[in-house]
Parts: structure tokens; C-alpha cells; sequence
């Protein structure tokens, strides 16, 4: 017998277990903080660029993005506000839609759940770019880089999204 999902998802059942109200509830207050740290992530700087002392440039994600838009660079921006702003708004969004849940969901909400949890596997693109950024910077003799919190509250955020994601995954998918 053969199904046309990919080996890792026949193993997930055909319906997803409720979480109980107590640890959803506490599943959800981690998820808002993960989102609070999110937008501030996205919106605080990140890394301060000087140049020969004299020239410095500060740059969020934002602000990151809005840059290669304005310089047409539209491959760079689409891998790079996708990744960093608009998957980690979907996977909280679908993350704050299964803990909501009050009855078990079919296979539809199972493949989204999945998806997500194979998706978490990526979450830590960004915070790996940047960091290789920051080395090459430092090696370079005509500029220095300063690490601001910005980096750190997204780091954050991106590492609760994962923690809820696996706990969603593990408590979904235990008694089958």
C-alpha cells in the first residue's frame, strides 16, 4: 500500500490529539513573548557597520530588507524578508491556531504541523548569516562590527518559536 506523503509524514497520525487547556494556555503565553520578540527582533538593530572610523552604518532586519528592495536587489529580498519576517508570522500563526484547537483536526492541519516542524529545521538560517557576516567583518582591517541586542532578541524569538514547535509536535503526536 503506498500514500503520496513523504516517508518522514506517514508516521503522523490522521488526526491530531488536543492539547490539554493548561499547557495550551501555557504554550500560548510563550508564543505571544516569542512574538513580542519577534517584531522587536525584526525592527531593533542588530549590528553597527564602521567604516575607517568615520563612517557608520546600523542595520535591523528591517531595515536590511527595505535596503535591498531599494537597490533592486528583489532575489535577496524575497529569500530574505521570506525567511526571516514572513515564515515565522505563518508558523506562529498556525502554531496559535492548533493550540486553540478544541477538537481533533484531520490530516490538512497535520501536514501544516509538519510542515512547520520541518520548516523549524531553517528557522536558524538567518541568525547563521548573520553571524558569518559578523566574522568576515571582523577579519576585514578597514571596518569593525558591533553587536547590538537586536541579534539577540531575535535569536530568542526564533528559539521559543522552535521550543513551541516541538512541544505542539510532541504533545500532538504522543499516544498514536
Amino acid at each position: 500500500m503506498s500514500t503520496d506523503l513523504p516517508e518522514s509524514s506517514q508516521s503522523y497520525p490522521n488526526q491530531l490529539l488536543i492539547i490539554p487547556p493548561s499547557t495550551s494556555l501555557w504554550l500560548r503565553l510563550v508564543l505571544i513573548l516569542a512574538s513580542v520578540l519577534l517584531v522587536l527582533g525584526i525592527f531593533t538593530p542588530m549590528l553597527t557597520l564602521t567604516k575607517f572610523i568615520l563612517f557608520q552604518n546600523s542595520f535591523s532586519i528591517y531595515s536590511g530588507v527595505v535596503e535591498l528592495l531599494d537597490n533592486q536587489q528583489f532575489i535577496l529580498f524575497f529569500i530574505v524578508s521570506g525567511f526571516s519576517i514572513v515564515l515565522p508570522v505563518i508558523k506562529i500563526s498556525l502554531l496559535f491556531r492548533i493550540l486553540s484547537l478544541k477538537k481533533s483536526t484531520g490530516i490538512k492541519m497535520n501536514r501544516y504541523l509538519l510542515l512547520m516542524h520541518d520548516y523549524g529545521r531553517w528557522a536558524m538560517l538567518d541568525v547563521m548569516v548573520v553571524a558569518v557576516l559578523i566574522v568576515t567583518v571582523k577579519l576585514g582591517a578597514i571596518a569593525s562590527i558591533q553587536v547590538h541586542y537586536g541579534l539577540y532578541v531575535f535569536g530568542a524569538a526564533v528559539m521559543l518559536i522552535m521550543l513551541v514547535t516541538h512541544q505542539v509536535v510532541k504533545l500532538t503526536q504522543t499516544s498514536h
